[in-house]
Formats: structure tokens, sequence, C-alpha cells
């Protein structure tokens, strides 16, 4: 689905966008690529997309866990919890999400 353009988000921010009413963090790492992330914190229920890119993780601004942005999976706590990633696209400038497919290494969680 298509959920922005690409240059609607910038380096190293996150944007939330809702699909079918789930909501993902859409982040621009460091590098500039792209990732779709689950946006509440498996901790808390917490917005992720609240929170602090740095590098290639996205930390959650209330309790300070950091999430890989390729695999989901938390690199400290209080989280112990991966959250879902999305399969991503971008086709001429605009960016794609399928919801209904998890990627990276919790796929199929």
């Amino acid at each position: 689905m298509l959920v922005c353009k690409a240059d609607d988000v910038a380096v190293g921010t996150a944007l939330k966008v809702t699909i079918d009413g789930l909501p993902i963090a859409l982040v621009k790492d460091s590098a500039g690529e792209l990732h779709a992330l689950g946006d509440t914190c498996s901790h808390g229920e917490i917005s992720l997309s609240e929170g602090f890119v740095e590098d290639d993780a996205l930390e959650c601004w209330a309790h300070g866990s950091q999430f890989d942005l390729h695999s989901g999976k938390p690199r400290n706590f209080p989280a112990f919890e991966p959250v879902p990633v999305y399969q991503l696209s971008v086709k001429d400038g605009e960016v794609y999400i399928d919801p209904t497919v998890t990627v990276g290494e919790n796929a199929d969680a």
C-alpha cells in the first residue's frame, strides 16, 4: 500500500503511518535507507515513531530500548521481545508497505 513519498521522511527520523488500523514506524536511518517496523514498543504501549533514530536502530523514548531496524530485535532492556519488520519497497520515489508480510529474522513470528 502506498504510504508516502520517500522524501517525506528525513534522514534520522521516523514517521508514523497507519495501514488498516495497524500503526507502523517508517524510519529513514543515518545512511538514508528506509525501514518499516511495528510502531508499538514491545515493552509497553509506546509509539516508537516518537523515539530517536540512531544509526540502524530506533530507540523508544520512554524506557530507552533500542530496536534493530533490520530484524526488529531489541538491543537492550527493558524490552526483550522483537517488533515486526514489514516488507517495504520504493518505486518512483513513493514508499509502499505490505503489512501482511514480515521480513528479517522475525518473519513468520
